[in-house]
């Protein structure tokens, strides 16, 4: 199964300059309970942005130019590797897109779950958005809202989606509107 997950304002913004737009405690703890133990995948980019693999998942990160070889991490070229390597170890598992904004780009169509912490605050300068979502492809299954965090003081929610299958009536002419 493949999932993204992400911290996103209301513009869709998620990033400035290789760095979150916020640092939300509550935010990153739910990240890390989420994704340990899973397979987490990301670009180039966001990997520098951590600067070390993250602890007790699987990291595989996707560079179209040459990484030098770390301990605890994996590299592909191209997202079809990379999706082959997250399949390889245990096919069941969920693997999580990461980041950064072409990752999310490249594998939204793909996608079968969105964890999204939907943060209702100022937005800051941004140079990094998230792809618009067509939300008639997904249904809210998981929400827990804050108020605010310990040492953010802005309202932010976790939510979760699945994709659902869009439903075509065969018995509807597209080309025709009265049929």
């Amino acid at each position: 199964m493949l999932s993204i997950i992400v911290a996103l304002a209301p513009n869709n913004a998620i990033g400035c300059q290789q760095e979150l737009l916020w640092k939300i405690s509550e935010d990153l703890r739910y990240f890390k309970r989420v994704t340990t133990g899973h397979t987490v995948l990301m670009g180039r980019n966001t990997f520098a942005s951590i600067g070390r693999p993250l602890p007790n998942r699987r990291n595989i990160v996707l560079s179209d130019i040459a990484i030098d070889p770390q301990p605890g991490i994996e590299v592909a070229s191209s997202l079809p590797e990379a999706l082959s390597l997250a399949s390889q170890s245990d096919p069941t598992n969920e693997v999580f897109i990461i980041g950064g904004g072409e990752v999310y780009r490249q594998t939204l169509p793909l996608a079968n779950k969105l964890y999204i912490t939907h943060v209702k605050a100022p937005i800051p300068q941004a140079d990094t958005f998230f792809p618009l979502v067509d939300w008639r492809q997904w249904k809210e299954i998981f929400r827990e809202d804050h108020q605010c965090g310990a040492a953010f003081p802005y309202p932010f929610s976790f939510v979760v989606y699945t994709r659902t299958l869009l439903q075509h009536n065969h018995n509807i002419d597209p080309f025709n509107i009265y049929s």
